[in-house]
């Protein structure tokens, strides 16, 4: 039997929960090596993305063009896990106006709601997800709406979101100007907060699952709000610059310079997050241990 030390990252779970946007890809690139990394492997594969724009179908076509293996039956999104929350708080056929792209109009109705693009005394909540079509009339409506007394919620609320030429604004820029300009907060239903992460957790069909991503605020924290082990990647938008000084509590598990850290064994022993930056270029490709798994290796 093979010692826990020589175990593979990737084996000690049963799934992986991938973040997309800055792990997978940026924009339409795909990140060196990443394709490979994610290779061969017996777990099973969920790709979980907070980007609301489109469909499952879409998606995984994307990353089956990049060399992913991914049907759309292991894509779960933002706007999937928006459209299931809304269809729990409201009366089958209500209306909600939606602010984001036609397939996350298309997840509403899917849902069993109508959506809408324009606030009338009928509209029951509102709906906001990433397209890069948005514009100030589109959160007039919004505002129109929430300030009747709609509800609210945010597919995610991330700041930025990486694509080739760097950091664009995300969802949660839009969210913010909503937010200024009602006084008002969503109910999110993206990473970091528990929703997706528990649609990833029952397509998966384990709980024993590894969450991956490059942000700390989203992919890091998500798995820490449903009490998964993650690894974060240094490819996308956090840095191993912000780990010091974290409290323990939000830390990743493992982090890494790369994907390719899931084919080897992490480096034996905690690894002080002020020291990573030293101690991956003593280790490239190999994951460091900042935090106390909760799993036990298989």
């Amino acid at each position: 039997m093979r010692e826990a030390s020589e175990t593979p990252l990737r084996d000690r779970y049963e799934a992986l929960l991938l973040d997309l946007d800055g792990t997978l890809y940026r924009g339409a690139d795909v990140i060196d090596g990443a394709p490979e990394a994610l290779a061969g492997g017996t777990q099973r594969s969920v790709y979980v993305t907070n980007n609301a724009s489109r469909a499952a179908g879409s998606v995984a076509a994307h990353l089956a063009e990049l060399g992913y293996p991914a049907t759309e039956a292991d894509v779960v999104t933002s706007a999937q896990a928006a459209s299931r929350l809304l269809a729990e708080r409201l009366a089958p056929g209500s209306e909600v106006l939606v602010v984001g792209s036609d397939d996350l109009a298309a997840e509403i109705k899917t849902a069993g709601l109508q959506p809408v693009r324009r606030a009338t005394e009928t509209v029951a909540a509102v709906v906001q997800g990433h397209s890069p079509q948005t514009a100030w009339p589109d959160l007039a409506e919004a505002a129109y709406a929430l300030r009747a007394g709609a509800v609210w919620v945010a597919a995610n609320t991330d700041r930025t979101l990486p694509n080739e030429r760097g950091l664009a604004p995300g969802n949660g820029a839009m969210v913010a100007a909503l937010r200024a300009a009602t006084d008002l907060e969503p109910v999110v239903a993206g990473k970091p907060y528990p929703p997706l992460l528990e649609d990833a957790l029952i397509r998966a069909e384990t709980r024993a699952a590894l969450v991956v991503g490059d942000r700390l605020d989203t992919d890091i924290s998500g798995a820490q709000a449903v009490d998964l082990d993650s690894l974060l990647v240094l490819t996308g938008v956090s840095t191993a610059d912000e780990l010091t000084g974290l409290p323990e509590e939000e830390l990743p598990t493992y982090v890494a310079d790369s994907l390719d850290a899931l084919r080897q064994p992490p480096v034996p022993g905690l690894v002080a997050p002020e020291d990573v930056r030293e101690q991956l270029r003593a280790y490239p490709g190999r994951a460091l241990t900042v935090r106390a798994p909760r799993s036990e290796i298989r």
